[in-house]
C-alpha cells in the first residue's frame, strides 16, 4: 500500500513543485469529467437524442448545487493551507473538522431542498415538455445524492491544502471508473434510461464521499500534537465563510448565468438543446481542468503567504501560467480540428444534422479563447489565495454578467449562434480585469494589510 503524506509546498524549486502539486489536480479533472461526459455519451448513444436533451436540461440546475460544493472547496482549501504553511497544526486541524461539520449540515440541507423543488426548478430553465419528465427524474435523483457529492468536495480541498492533490486523484480515478461501468450497466443492459444514468453517479459519488472521510480521518489521527485541537470553533467558521461565501456566490452566480442561457437555448427545440448539451460538455471539460490549476494556484498562493515567502508565489505563478496556456493550445487544436468526431461520441444514428451543426459551431467559436480564460484563472487563484475575494469577484461577475446580457442582446440577430458569441468577449473582459489586479500588485497589498509588514 502506498502512504500518502501531506505535502509542504512552502520548500523545493516553486515550479517543480507546483507542477507536480498540480499534475495530479488536472489527471483529476479529466477522470471527473470522464464520467461527467459518460453519462452524455450513453444516454445519447443508448436511450436517444431526447434522453441526451434532458441530461442537458437539467445541467446548468445541478451546476448550481456543485457551486455550492465547490465554493466551499475552496473556503476551506485556502484557509487551511494558510495555517499548514505557518505551521500551525493544531488550527489545522481545527478548521477540518469545522468544515466538515459546516458541511454535513448544508449539504442535507441541499440535499432535501433538490428532492422537493425538483419540477419547479426545471420549470425555471424553460425545459420542453417532450423531455420534461426525464430531466425532472435526474435531477431528482442527482440532487438525492448531493451530500456526498459535497463531502467529497470538500475533503478533496482539505487534502489538497494539506499538499496532498494524490490521494483525491486516486479517489477520482476510482469513482470515475465505477460510474461509467455502472451506467453501461443500468441503461446498455438493464435500459432504466435516463434514470440509470443518475443513479450512476448516485453510487459512484457515494462511495467516493465515504471513503474520503475514512481516509481524512486516518489522515488527521496521524497528525500528532501536544494538546486536543477543538472539533469546532466559530473563529474558524467565520474565516472559512470569509472566502467560501464570495466565492459560492461566484459559483453560483455563474450557474445562475448559465440558468439563463440554458433558457434561451431551450427556446430553440430539443435538437439544438441536445447539440449544445455535448458541446458544453466538451467546454466545461477544459474550463473546468482551468479551474483546477487556477485552485492549485490559490493553494500553493496561501501555504507561502503563511510562510512569507512571496517570491516563491510570483515565480509559481509565472510557470503555472506557461503550463495552463500550454494545455488551453491543446484543447483548442483538438476541439477545433476533430470536434466533429468528439461530438459522434454523444449522438446515434438517429441525432439530427441540427443538432451536430449546433455542437459543432460553439465549439468553433469559443474554443480559440481558451487561452484568455485560462490567463484569468490563474490571475484568479492568486488573488483567492490572498484571500482577494472582492477583486476576484469584480473579475468573474464582469464576465458572467456580460456572457449573459450578450446571449440575450445577440440571439435576437443571430439565433443560437449569437448567444455562442457573447462567451469570449466576456471572457476577454473578465480577464482583462484579472490580469490587472494581479499586476498592480493588489493582491500584496492585501497581505500586507493583513500581516502589518512589507512584503515587497
Amino acid at each position: 500500500m502506498v502512504v500518502v503524506k501531506n505535502k509542504d509546498l512552502t520548500v523545493g524549486d516553486p515550479k517543480k513543485t507546483l507542477v507536480y502539486f498540480t499534475i495530479p489536480l488536472f489527471v483529476s479533472v479529466i477522470f471527473q469529467q470522464l464520467y461527467s461526459i459518460a453519462d452524455s455519451v450513453i444516454a445519447g448513444k443508448f436511450a436517444g437524442e431526447s434522453a441526451l436533451a434532458a441530461v442537458g436540461a437539467s445541467y446548468p440546475i445541478t451546476m448550481i448545487f456543485m457551486a455550492v460544493a465547490v465554493g466551499s472547496q475552496i473556503g476551506c482549501s485556502v484557509v487551511i493551507s494558510r495555517y499548514f504553511g505557518s505551521g500551525n497544526i493544531k488550527a489545522t486541524k481545527t478548521c477540518v473538522t469545522t468544515s466538515l461539520i459546516a458541511g454535513f449540515v448544508i449539504s442535507a440541507l441541499l440535499t432535501l431542498l433538490g428532492v422537493l423543488f425538483s419540477p419547479q426548478m426545471m420549470n425555471l430553465v424553460n425545459t420542453p415538455q417532450d423531455i420534461f419528465n426525464d430531466g425532472n427524474l435526474y435531477l431528482k435523483i442527482y440532487t438525492g445524492g448531493f451530500v456526498f457529492l459535497y463531502i467529497y468536495n470538500v475533503t478533496t480541498g482539505i487534502f489538497n491544502s494539506l499538499g496532498d492533490s494524490k490521494t483525491p486523484l486516486w479517489l477520482l480515478i476510482g469513482s470515475s471508473v465505477g460510474n461509467i461501468i455502472l451506467d453501461a450497466f443500468f441503461v446498455i443492459v438493464l435500459k432504466w434510461g435516463v434514470a440509470g444514468v443518475a443513479w450512476a453517479t448516485f453510487i459512484a459519488q457515494g462511495a467516493s464521499g465515504i471513503i474520503s472521510v475514512i481516509l481524512l480521518y486516518i489522515r488527521l489521527k496521524s497528525m500528532v500534537i501536544s494538546e486536543n485541537a477543538p472539533i469546532f470553533s466559530t473563529k474558524s467558521l467565520k474565516e472559512i465563510a470569509s472566502i467560501a461565501i464570495p466565492s459560492i456566490l461566484q459559483q453560483s452566480f455563474i450557474s445562475i448565468g448559465n440558468m439563463f442561457v440554458q433558457y434561451l437555448v431551450n427556446g430553440f427545440g430539443s435538437s439544438v438543446i441536445a447539440g449544445y448539451s455535448a458541446a458544453i460538455k466538451l467546454n466545461t471539460f477544459a474550463i473546468t481542468g482551468f479551474t483546477t490549476l487556477g485552485n492549485g494556484i490559490s493553494s500553493f498562493t496561501a501555504q507561502n503567504l503563511g510562510a512569507g515567502k512571496i517570491d516563491r508565489i510570483k515565480t509559481a505563478f509565472k510557470a503555472g501560467l506557461v503550463f495552463s496556456v500550454s494545455i488551453a493550445i491543446v484543447f483548442f487544436a483538438v476541439y477545433f480540428i476533430f470536434g466533429k468526431q468528439l461530438l459522434y461520441m454523444f449522438m446515434n444514428e438517429d441525432s439530427t444534422e441540427l443538432a451536430m451543426n449546433t455542437g459543432l459551431n460553439f465549439l468553433r467559436i469559443v474554443s480559440p479563447f481558451y487561452i484568455i480564460v485560462c490567463t484569468k484563472l490563474i490571475c484568479d487563484g492568486v488573488l483567492r489565495g490572498s484571500e482577494s475575494m472582492g477583486c476576484f469577484m469584480a473579475s468573474t461577475f464582469t464576465d458572467l454578467v456580460l456572457r449573459v446580457v450578450l446571449a440575450f442582446v445577440l440571439s435576437n440577430f443571430w439565433n443560437e449562434t449569437g448567444i455562442w458569441i457573447g462567451w469570449p468577449i466576456s471572457w476577454f473582459m473578465g480577464a482583462a480585469l484579472s490580469v490587472f489586479f494581479y499586476v498592480n500588485g493588489i493582491w500584496l497589498k492585501k497581505f500586507n494589510a493583513h500581516h502589518g509588514e512589507n512584503a515587497g
